[in-house]
């Protein structure tokens, strides 16, 4: 037995079955039947799970370290898209880098503390800040390394495109250099959207990264940068994979209109990442009545077999005052908003987010990475609606958070004497 053995035992698995697990080296060696493992092999290294529900960890495909926890500093009382985007602009010129380390340091570990072992962060680049966000996440990524692995995407300030945007180019070439691990724009929001689709998958391609854009923010039906993309991805074969996050305008369009456009999507490889939390928060409020749900076509897509993951955005900033940097929390609302049942809702912040970023599958299974979470539930239903926070979250074989739970009710004292 080697000395990184850890045993699981008597965790409930998504079936409804008990199964000690054993991991070693980082992965999962077996999976017995309950007792079948000898506890005494694993001196300390042993995790009492009955009354748990062992999953898969969960990844937070799309996130934004370096605005997170900033909710009471920045105001946005109009509460859209563009309150916020103006809000954000006006404050972030300020921010140096150690308070943006601060901040996304505390926001990741709670991450890391709910059972997210992956995680992907977009970080801002523009002239008014630099590369002053990336270099805070940057250090955030290797400090964090034996927690949770971090992708950086380097997210370029708009306009990308023309004259106006050589600045911007600049920077997000210099982002690519000093490491960021994809590239990332809002090609909707440039003069020129299918120039700025280009010029990203150029500079991706001259780079050997990914591209993750910010994809139709919005209920309008157009521009479509959707369409764009898939049909510029098709024309170049771009290989790197291409994560296509909110496309909320397609699950306004018409039917026959979003299945053409989920359809040339799935052709082209992309995947798409639905951010209930924050999209339910900006978008509609120009509806008085009626108000859409703002996400994207869920079933449209995956009907057309495209990988749909799902995040939580914007953590307690201007984009969404809330969030409690929970996957089970976006699960929950893909089933209350987007009425998925609770085992593709679940998927989509866990094996689908994961695909998404290119990263190798979790399962329950021998051979399969050790990135797990238990939490106190009997059954995948009970964990969304319950969210408990008593969880024990395995990365690379190794326990990095465990969150215990003590409740005491109190009764009032008991009435004596008799009435009058």
């Amino acid at each position: 037995m080697t000395g990184d053995a850890l045993l699981l035992r008597g965790a409930v698995l998504a079936d409804g079955s008990r199964a000690d697990v054993t991991v070693r080296g980082g992965v999962i060696a077996a999976v017995d039947r309950p007792g079948s493992a000898d506890p005494h092999s694993f001196p300390d290294r042993v995790e009492e799970l009955g009354g748990y529900l062992l999953l898969p960890a969960p990844m937070e495909i799309h996130a934004h370290l370096d605005k997170a926890l900033t909710a009471d500093r920045v105001a946005n009382p109009a509460g859209d898209l563009l309150g916020a985007v103006g809000a954000w602009l006006a404050y972030r010129p300020g921010r140096d880098r150690d308070d943006i380390l601060a901040t996304a340091r505390t926001a990741l570990h709670a991450y890391v503390a709910n059972g997210v072992t992956a995680l992907r962060t977009h970080v801002d680049l523009g002239t008014d800040i630099g590369l002053r966000g990336l270099e805070a996440l940057l250090e955030l990524r290797e400090e964090a390394a034996g927690l949770c692995h971090v992708q950086l995407v380097a997210f370029a300030a708009n306009p990308l495109t023309g004259v106006a945007g050589a600045a911007n180019r600049a920077l997000l070439r210099d982002a690519l250099a000093a490491g960021a691990d994809a590239v990332g724009a809002c090609p909707g929001l440039d003069a020129d959207p299918a120039e700025c689709v280009e010029i990203c998958l150029e500079l991706a391609a001259d780079h050997g990264v990914p591209v993750d854009l910010h994809v139709d923010e919005w209920l309008r039906p157009e521009p479509c940068t959707l369409a764009l993309l898939a049909e510029a991805v098709l024309a170049t074969g771009f290989p790197y994979g291409v994560l296509a996050s909110h496309c909320v305008s397609l699950g306004a369009m018409e039917p026959a209109r979003a299945a053409a456009i989920a359809d040339r999507v799935a052709a082209a490889g992309i995947a798409v990442a639905a951010l209930p939390q924050t999209n339910l928060y900006l978008q509609g409020r120009d509806h008085d009545r009626a108000v859409p749900r703002g996400l994207t076509a869920l079933a449209a897509l995956r009907a057309a077999g495209v990988t749909v993951a799902a995040g939580g955005d914007n953590l307690q900033d201007p984009f969404n005052c809330l969030g409690r940097a929970d996957p089970l929390e976006t699960a929950a609302l893909l089933v209350l908003a987007g009425h998925d049942t609770p085992q593709p809702a679940y998927g989509a912040v866990s094996a689908d987010a994961r695909a998404a970023a290119g990263l190798p599958p979790v399962d329950i299974r021998p051979g399969a990475p050790a990135d797990l979470l238990a939490i106190r539930a009997g059954g995948l239903r009970e964990a969304l609606a319950t969210a408990s926070a008593q969880r024990v979250v395995i990365h690379a074989g190794r326990v990095v958070a465990r969150t215990s739970v003590h409740r005491t009710l109190t009764a009032p004292p008991a009435q004596t004497g008799t009435a009058a």
